[in-house]
């Protein structure tokens, strides 16, 4: 239902300017309702009736802030603004200075009633505002009839901008709430992909570090039980070998789950650490520039994709030689991994192969770019390159 009013009953202005504003309004009654009534005691014109009546009136209309139905119900509210106006009506009939009051009952009228009936109801206090100034000494003059009409003219000015006042407050409280929703979807969302995230990089990490251990480890054990009781020497080397691999993946797995660098990077450079992992039969490492540091976690990428290429030149290409080179340039930073083995087709990887996948998001998320030549019975070729610019932003950030 279309209003010149801001709320109808029971929903209170939100705004702290609308209810200052409601405040003024019901203390200007109040005010002018004392001041009458202290003017007729002292001059003696409100007799014992007309106290009555200003007390029911001061009573009724304080009911209306008080009474919770008269606040929540529209049939309660207009019944409460009806008792108003016909107590204000006896008392203005019986003395007319109390037709006064009539400017904040236009506003009461205004806030509760829709405009079809608020209007009418305004032009009503109105007349009887003119009709009571006419029983007045001197008669009915002009003063008395532009007073009341320019007092209804400016209680109906004054409605309609409170109500574009309200209107307004309501759409920011509405576009307010749309934020915080929006907000919350958002924080709801960036948590969501925080999680998605770790849950990559434990995977990744499970792959790269306790994976490729647990297989180190299968494979020592079978060489070792290959070895009795020929071998008894041989099979306690392997035995020995097992304790150290499981030795490793299990501070690996401790750092990454606490998503520290890896314990091969404590105490060395990403060279010196690479030197290590290529230090099996029929690997090297070769270094060519000059290094300089990268950050963390392009080290980390760089580390894990070289343990999962010899992990897979071992295991799955029975390669007799596998060369690693480390290369620092100018503007990039570049990881070659070559095996003489057996090769395989790229386009068509093994069903369940995550490392391949894996290292490509380590990359890619660093901003490089993997590259991987194979061909059956050829070997594999594993290049990664690493543009500095990228990796200098990434580290700022």
């Amino acid at each position: 239902m279309s209003r010149t009013e801001p709320p109808p009953p029971g929903h209170s202005a939100n705004t702290p300017a609308l209810r200052l504003m409601n405040l003024a309004l019901h203390g200007l009654f109040f005010t002018l309702l004392g001041v009458l009534v202290a003017r007729g005691v002292v001059d003696g014109g409100l007799g014992p009736g007309g106290l009555v009546t200003a007390a029911a009136l001061a009573g009724v209309y304080a009911a209306g802030g008080v009474v919770e139905r008269i606040r929540t119900t529209r049939l309660w509210a207009g019944l409460w603004l009806a008792a108003v106006v016909l107590l204000w009506v006896g008392l203005t009939l019986q003395h007319p200075e109390f037709c006064y009051l009539a400017f904040p009952l236009y506003f009461v009228c205004l806030h509760l009633m829709p405009v079809r009936l608020a209007v009418p109801a305004v032009l009503g206090l109105t007349a009887i505002v003119v009709a009571a100034q006419a029983g007045t000494d001197g008669g009915l003059t002009t003063a008395k009839i532009l007073g009341p009409l320019a007092g209804a003219a400016v209680a109906l000015l004054t409605a309609y901008g409170y109500a574009a006042l309200y209107r307004e407050s309501r759409e920011r409280q509405r576009l307010i709430d749309d934020l915080v929703r929006t907000r919350d979807e958002l924080a709801a969302t960036q948590r969501e992909a925080g999680r998605l995230a770790e849950r990559q990089r434990l995977a990744r990490e499970i792959h790269d570090t306790l994976a490729q251990g647990l297989s180190s480890i299968v494979l020592l054990a079978r060489s070792a039980d290959a070895a009795l009781p020929a071998d008894p020497a041989a099979a306690a080397e392997r035995i020995r070998e097992v304790g150290q691999t499981a030795s490793a993946n299990l501070a690996e797995a401790r750092r990454f789950v606490e998503a520290l660098t890896p314990p091969a990077l404590d105490d060395a450079t990403l060279a010196e650490a690479l030197r290590r992992l290529a230090a099996g039969p029929g690997a090297a490492f070769h270094l060519d520039g000059e290094p300089y540091p990268l950050p963390v976690e392009a080290e980390v990428a760089l580390l894990r994709l070289t343990q999962e290429a010899l992990a897979n030149a071992v295991r799955h290409a029975q390669a007799g030689r596998i060369a690693v080179t480390l290369t620092y340039l100018d503007d990039e930073v570049t990881l070659d991994v070559f095996d003489d083995g057996v090769g395989f087709d790229p386009a068509a990887p093994a069903p369940g192969s995550f490392g391949l996948h894996g290292m490509r998001e380590r990359i890619a998320a660093l901003g490089g770019s993997l590259t991987v030549e194979s061909t059956p019975g050829e070997g594999t070729a594993v290049a990664v390159s690493l543009p500095l610019r990228v990796l200098t932003e990434a580290g700022a950030r």
